[in-house]
């Protein structure tokens, strides 16, 4: 059965699956992707899922004006969903999810999926977002959870229909995980004075729900007893500021480095620096730096969110902490100073080659896909 599958995004300038993406369907002729960025100006992901030969598309999004910006993206997506008669539209974000919802009913695409990944953030952040996140839930024929947890809260919270909903976990290739190199881990030891150092690392945005303020708090408990810890805070986010002050009156700054956003390619390697990887979460509906995190070997510490609790068992691939404080993540460091972390991160990297390959996402998907339109 041949399929054409249009994809939205909105708001994002590099989406790293959709490019895993666009080079799977390379192997699978009887698949078309069409992808398309609702975004201020066109991004360069764009080129990079073009020259994998898929189509894509640019329709100028100002999230600054979201208002105006979803009212005029609906007639263009109708117009662009009636001339291409897709046999899906399949949105991602709530940016993109509203308009493209409402756009592909109107235009009679049979097959509407969402996948939530941003569920939650109007329940804790914006209440008033939530009746839109159950308007689009009625919207899609076809809901995604990317989590266990992910799947129990759009069932509780948002009294989505069970009939609709699907749990398909995100995927990574396997490939991601060896693209390590001793010459990029030199690079980035030297770069952040990290040489004799036991390395405790977090890639996230840096704002409250990350939870960082309690890794920093947890650092403070930690140093005393283990004066040679380094975290690494890989981020950029409104939070800074605030963070950098918690420091400075902690007198942490030779303990902790905001390191900015890590280059794609030194991603990888910047796992492989980490004697633990530490996230603290308040929720995750996947989390893909988790996942990453474990592909990469490196030992995990976590809340019990996301991809972290649909894979680790506590003490044996990793570690999830009892509960979200600064005294419990302080503990599933001290464990991790004393464990066997080369064991536990190769462990954790063949759980998440088993539950987070890639393909697994792919065959997900493209089998929904196929048993919607039977």
């Amino acid at each position: 059965m041949s399929l054409h599958i249009i994809h939205l995004m909105a708001n994002n300038s590099s989406v790293p699956y959709f490019n895993w993406f666009a080079e799977e369907a390379r192997l699978h002729p009887e698949v078309r992707l069409t992808f398309v960025a609702l975004h201020s100006e066109r991004p360069k992901m764009l080129d990079d899922m073009q020259a994998r030969g898929s189509r894509c598309i640019w329709i100028p999004f100002d999230d600054k004006r979201r208002k105006l910006s979803v009212l005029k993206a609906i007639p263009a997506l109708r117009r662009l969903f009636k001339k291409e008669r897709p046999d899906a539209v399949h949105v991602h974000l709530f940016d993109d999810a509203l308009p493209g919802l409402i756009a592909a009913k109107l235009a009679g695409v049979k097959v509407r999926v969402i996948t939530k990944q941003d569920t939650t953030f109007h329940w804790y952040y914006a209440p008033k977002g939530v009746k839109f996140d159950r308007l689009n839930n009625r919207l899609a024929t076809h809901l995604v959870a990317v989590s266990e947890e992910c799947k129990k809260f759009i069932l509780e919270k948002e009294h989505a229909d069970p009939a609709k909903l699907h749990l398909i976990h995100h995927g990574i290739p396997p490939e991601q995980s060896g693209a390590q190199t001793e010459e990029r881990k030199q690079n980035l030891r030297e770069r952040f004075a990290a040489k004799d150092r036991f390395v405790i690392g977090t890639v996230a945005r840096l704002i409250e729900w990350k939870g960082y303020r309690l890794i920093i708090d947890a650092a403070e408990q930690l140093v005393k007893e283990h004066p040679q810890l380094l975290f690494l805070f890989a981020g950029e986010g409104g939070q800074k500021e605030e963070l950098e002050r918690l420091v400075k009156e902690k007198k942490l700054e030779q303990h902790v480095r905001f390191t900015g956003w890590i280059e794609r390619a030194d991603i990888p390697s910047f796992y492989g620096i980490m004697d633990t990887y530490l996230h603290a979460a308040a929720f995750e509906p996947f989390g893909f730096v988790i996942a990453e995190a474990m592909l990469n070997g490196a030992p995990v510490v976590s809340t019990a969110t996301g991809a972290a609790a649909d894979a680790i068992v506590t003490g044996e691939n990793g570690y999830l902490v009892s509960e979200r404080s600064a005294a419990a993540l302080a503990e599933g460091i001290r464990f991790m100073l004393q464990a066997d972390r080369k064991t536990i991160g190769e462990k954790g990297r063949q759980a998440a080659l088993q539950k987070y390959a890639f393909r697994n996402m792919w065959n997900g998907y493209i089998n929904l896909y196929r048993e919607a339109l039977k």
